[in-house]
């Protein structure tokens, strides 16, 4: 019996064994076909997008030959996915873990949604590495993720997961990398991740939601190689365990809110390479380095560090960036930080450091950025050897006590971008090669005692020049025309002599000149050949005699004008009252005449000054009052006044009916016949303020709907812009309802990023919308300044290039507004009409929303609505509005998504290509591979910015595209831009 069970269970063995190796040689080609079926069933799910077109039975070949396709390596089964960045829309499916082989999935950048964390993903049970970062997940990880026990990667970063980080992960122990930055968690880091004791990488950074302190517990990841933890809100003090992590290679905690003292054992781990602390609450002295390591960069500015920099960084042979600004740092700066080989980095700006700076900065390293800035303590000269290896790119020592002549070797650095000099003692000539470096941008030496001449060449890229109260003297030359870059000049308070060269006014681009405080004469130069971007021209305090020329009433740019102090004389030509001047000085000069009447303002009283034979009606301007009667008039002959008496009816009566109907349609253009002022805003001023300023010389700028005024309130000394919109005939009763209805709602708005409704004036024919003004006018002005329009713009605003911190700003601040908009007021309000010149930035760069006379009020939440008409700006003109006018939020979306394509490429919205418009060409350069890097603004493009930069134009690509359901809400859009931000510092 025994015998023939065991024969039994034999042959039972036997026949299995024979069943399994059957199916080793069997079953390739069926499982080959069914993991392909897999992945077209995947395809359709997403909908079949146009990255995966190549995943196809057409060509009978096998599917791991597919390029997101990684098989094993005898080809017998799928073992990863790497589907980043393929615009897939939609979620993740449980039948992808019909890949019973699968270990890596990477679904990183792409449009993926769901309410909820994957967790058909649990039954993947060979899973190793998961990237969902860059996507819009949402609700909240589970308590249980544990159970994904053979993870080694686990990336979610960059989604809208909520609620707190589970503890549970810290069970996953075999864990190589955990990235969980920013994602909007609550609450604190769990002190369970500590238990990852296989843990290399660590990221939690960019957590605006969470408020912890670093958890001690996190030091015991002794084979961590990199921690970032920057922007989460941290507090209270660095763990002091933190110099055991012994594998440690790279520590950012940057732009927390960490006090108390840098622990002293920092900088102990043999492998640190990379220390990131600044923009925190740090004090104390800096710690001494033990031992000589591999570290390469050391960042703790914007701190509150006190002491000296210790000796002991010149040690360090491997460093490249050493940034200790905005501290309070004092005593010298060590020479043996001048010897260090590989030092390309030094910011030591903003602090109390005093004594001569190191003289062999320069000598041995390829020093690229030099800053020590407002240590007003340093004293003795710039190191000669600054500019020996000809790598500087910026160079920043204003506001000190240092002196002497600029190092020669500065000649030697073509690639010097911006040097800052300006406020100390030095003296002598600008070396001459200086002056003509290749990229030179900003040369900035005013405050000085420098002496010499001016050049006749400059660089060709120089576009700022500030130079003034030094000693320069001598003409300026003709060759001033090949400045030809140049958008600010300031020389004032020097020696130059000599009469300005017509040819000075060729230069195309400047907008500001500042000659004043000199010792030049001769005649103004009867016309500007150029200068059609001029909008600040000061010439005060010198000897210039002879005319104004009428040429001026040719600048339309031009708003401030000072010509006070010299020996002008003749009368004031009347081409002047043409241009939009906020700020006109002509006192103290030999002028006569009456002034043109657009000045006879109270905004003038102090123009014009010490003019005795200057004269005009307005008392308030304290010169003479005009005779009114012509004072050698022939008397009128008796008889012509007979024949004027007895002219007949009939004409006398032409004449007074075409005097009636000009005087009526000058009225109608200015002063209705009845106004109605409804107020939304507690106001200082009446209706009469605005209607009387309502004249050409106030118009900042114009469109459709009519034109935009200036406004100064002389009772209050408030200014404001005013929107005239007109009307050829009397609004329908039904029509103006429905105007005065949707401008009350608007004017209920109150956000800060939406410009402030003040009032609303209605007449029969026109209405006149009040707004708060803002200082430095619309978002196009700045980032396309070299457009003719900027030129057209009156006000002291000076165009310069707008830097990639404010422009991330100004991204965040529309970002609310539209968001507000949207989600917060009910009904919800579409723009309809966003783009860059209905952005508007206050003195300090905050963007407002503005002009809504194209909104709509949406009747439900998420309902869309059908325009009658087309409007918007191409460009901006999402693709299912302009071809079925559906109206809904993702229109106002995608027009976002070009502003932010703007930002970061510093292209016009119509500026693709021949035939595109700027979103199409992003659109086709990102999915030919095209390096992002390449196409952003060249003018801003910094390295510290390109991480930040290259995310704001994948994001503007995401929210234009075609099809509305793929882009992100603004609330969405919002949230991304908050918990993104720079990973490097601001200067």
């Amino acid at each position: 019996m025994t015998k023939t069970i065991l024969k039994f269970i034999q042959f039972s063995f036997y026949t299995i064994l024979l069943h399994l190796l059957f199916l080793s040689h069997a079953n390739p080609h069926q499982l080959n076909d069914q993991e392909q079926a897999v992945l077209l069933k995947l395809k359709q799910h997403w909908k079949n997008p146009q990255s995966l077109s190549r995943w196809s039975t057409s060509s009978n070949s096998s599917h791991c030959i597919w390029p997101e396709i990684t098989c094993s390596t005898d080809g017998s089964s799928v073992t990863g996915l790497s589907l980043q960045n393929m615009r897939i829309n939609g979620t993740v499916p449980p039948f992808i873990c019909d890949l019973n082989n699968l270990t890596t999935l990477d679904l990183s950048y792409n449009y993926m949604t769901s309410n909820e964390f994957p967790r058909p993903l649990y039954n993947c049970s060979n899973l190793q590495y998961l990237d969902l970062s860059q996507n819009y997940f949402a609700g909240t990880v589970p308590d249980d993720i544990h159970r994904m026990a053979q993870l080694r990667l686990l990336n979610l970063g960059a989604n809208i997961f909520s609620g707190n980080i589970p503890a549970s992960i810290g069970q996953l122990t075999e864990l190589r990398s955990l990235q969980l930055f920013q994602v909007p968690f609550n609450g604190s880091f769990p002190p369970e991740i500590g238990n990852l004791s296989n843990l290399e990488q660590l990221e939690l950074a960019w957590m605006t939601r969470i408020t912890t302190t670093l958890p001690s517990e996190f030091t015991r990841l002794k084979k961590l190689k990199y921690l970032w933890v920057a922007g989460s809100n941290l507090v209270g003090e660095i763990p002091n365990t933190i110099g055991e992590m012994a594998a440690l290679e790279n520590l950012d905690l940057s732009r927390n809110n960490l006090s108390g003292k840098i622990p002293s054992g920092l900088f102990m781990p043999k492998n640190l390479s990379k220390v990131f602390l600044y923009k925190n609450k740090l004090s104390g002295e800096i710690p001494r380095v033990v031992e000589a390591s591999n570290i390469d960069v050391i960042d703790l500015s914007e701190n509150y560090l006190i002491g000296t920099i210790p000796d002991d960084f010149g040690r360090l042979t491997k460093l490249s960036g050493l940034s200790l600004f905005k501290n309070q740092l004092s005593e010298k700066i060590p020479d043996s930080i001048g010897r260090l080989p590989g030092l390309i980095n030094l910011k030591l700006f903003n602090n109390n450091l005093s004594g001569t700076l190191p003289p062999d900065l320069g000598r041995y390293s390829m020093l690229e950025v030099f800053q020590v800035a407002s240590n007003y303590r340093l004293t003795g000269q710039l190191p000669q050897h600054l500019g020996d290896n000809g790598r500087l790119v910026r160079v920043v020592a204003s506001d000190n006590n240092l002196s002497g002549q600029l190092p020669k070797s500065l000649e030697n650095c073509n690639n010097l971008i911006f040097l800052d000099v300006k406020n100390n003692r030095f003296f002598g000539n600008i070396p001459s090669g200086l002056w003509t470096l290749l990229n030179m941008d900003s040369l900035l030496l005013s405050n000085n005692l420098f002496t010499g001449e001016l050049p006749e060449r400059l660089s060709r890229n120089l576009s700022r020049l500030e130079i003034s109260h030094n000693r320069f003297s001598g003409k300026i030359l003709a060759g001033v025309s090949f400045w030809r870059n140049l958008v600010f000049l300031d020389a004032s308070n020097n020696l130059l002599n000599g009469s300005i060269p017509r040819e000075l006014t060729a230069l195309p681009r400047l907008t500001t000149l500042l000659l004043d405080h000199n010792r030049l004469s001769g005649s103004l130069p009867p016309d500007f050949l150029s200068w059609k971007s001029l909008s600040m021209l000061n010439l005060s305090r010198n000897a210039i005699s002879g005319q104004i020329p009428e040429a001026f009433g040719s600048l339309p740019g031009l708003t401030v004008l000072d010509l006070s102090e010299n020996q002008l004389f003749g009368e004031i030509p009347r081409e002047l009252g043409l241009l939009k001047l906020t700020s006109l000085n002509l006192s103290s000069n030999h002028l006569t005449g009456r002034i043109p009447s657009e000045f006879e303002n109270d905004a003038y009283a102090s123009s014009f000054l010490n003019n005795p034979r200057l004269c005009a009606n307005r008392p308030s301007l304290n010169i003479a009052k005009c005779n009114s009667k012509p004072q050698n008039s022939s008397k009128i002959s008796s008889k012509l006044l007979a024949w004027i008496i007895v002219l007949p009816a009939a004409l006398l009566g032409l004449v007074a009916s075409f005097l009636v109907i000009r005087i009526y349609r000058k009225r109608e253009q200015v002063l209705d016949l009845t106004w109605e002022l409804t107020s939304f805003q507690r106001l200082n001023f009446t209706e009469s303020d605005i209607l009387s300023r309502l004249i050409d010389n106030n118009v900042i700028g114009s469109g459709g709907s009519g034109k935009v005024y200036r406004v100064a309130i002389n009772s209050s000394d408030e200014i404001v812009a005013v929107k005239k919109i007109w009307n050829k005939k009397r609004l329908e009763q039904k029509l103006e309802k429905e105007f005065l209805a949707e401008v009350k709602i608007l004017s209920s708005i109150r956000h800060s990023n939406i410009v402030k409704l003040l009032c609303c004036i209605s007449s029969d024919n026109s209405k006149l919308l009040v707004y708060e003004y803002l200082e430095n006018r619309s978002l196009d002005l700045w980032l396309h300044r070299k457009s003719s329009r900027a030129s057209t713009i009156s006000g002291s605003v000076q165009y310069v290039v707008l830097d990639w911190p404010k422009r991330f700003q100004i991204a965040v601040g529309a970002a609310r507004g539209l968001s507000y908009m949207h989600h917060d007021c009910s009904p919800p309000i579409v723009h309809r009409d966003v783009k860059s010149s209905n952005i508007l930035l206050d003195s300090e760069f905050n963007a407002k929303i503005a002009d809504f006379g194209l909104a709509k009020m949406l009747i439900k939440h998420g309902e869309s609505a059908t325009m009658s008409a087309v409007a918007g700006s191409f460009g901006y003109i999402a693709p299912e509005y302009a071809q079925t006018t559906r109206v809904s939020e993702k229109i106002d979306v995608y027009s976002f998504g070009v502003i932010l394509l703007e930002l970061a490429t510093g292209r016009k919205a119509t500026d693709g290509d021949e035939h595109t418009s700027l979103a199409e060409w992003a659109w086709r350069y990102f999915q030919q591979g095209g390096p992002v890097v390449d196409a952003l603004d060249e003018e801003v493009k910094e390295p510290r910015y390109l991480d930040e930069m290259c995310f704001v134009f994948k994001l503007g690509i995401i929210c234009t595209g075609t099809l509305p359901s793929t882009r992100p809400s603004m609330k969405e859009v919002l949230n991304i831009l908050k918990n993104t931000a720079s990973l490097t510092s601001t200067v």
